[in-house]
């Protein structure tokens, strides 16, 4: 599992000129699943992002989590994030798990973030084309994988 966390500010989703996902303030995440992803990897990726220090306490240091910052989450699904680039020009995508075992564990990592973290988390549309606009505050961006 890899999750792309970029801290945001004014984070919305569109599919089909409607806006299905926004938020003000948190975080956007690209969540991607591959073959051998279980529920374990679901939950050490959402431990990690909800506990992960990227906001700044008042001595301008990165030590507050989205938890204590009440902020929120943009969750997009992104099987891109397993394109393979290193043969030819066009990406091969066979890492990528297929719809029906990344989408269930997709909307569990959702969940858990709200159920156990109580986090605010909104979502695109599993497998449709998406347009994601934010700002990226920082610019902060890191990478989780399990």
């Amino acid at each position: 599992m890899k999750v792309v966390v970029q801290r945001a500010r004014n984070a919305s989703v569109t599919v089909d000129d409607q806006v299905v996902g926004a938020i003000d303030y948190g975080f956007v995440l690209l969540v991607g699943l591959t073959h051998e992803d279980t529920l374990a990897d679901v939950e050490y990726c959402a431990k990690k992002v909800a506990n992960l220090r990227v906001f700044e306490d008042a001595a301008g240091k990165m030590n507050k989590s989205i938890q204590d910052e009440a902020g929120s989450i943009l969750s997009i699904s992104q099987f891109t994030l397993y394109g393979d680039t290193k043969k030819g020009n066009r990406p091969s995508f066979i890492q990528a798990a297929p719809p029906q075992v990344a989408q269930p564990l997709y909307e569990q990592f959702n969940q858990l973030l709200r159920d156990k973290y109580g986090i605010t988390v909104e979502t695109g549309v599993f497998g449709a084309m998406m347009n994601v606009s934010f700002t990226n505050v920082g610019p902060t961006t890191l990478m989780i994988e399990s």
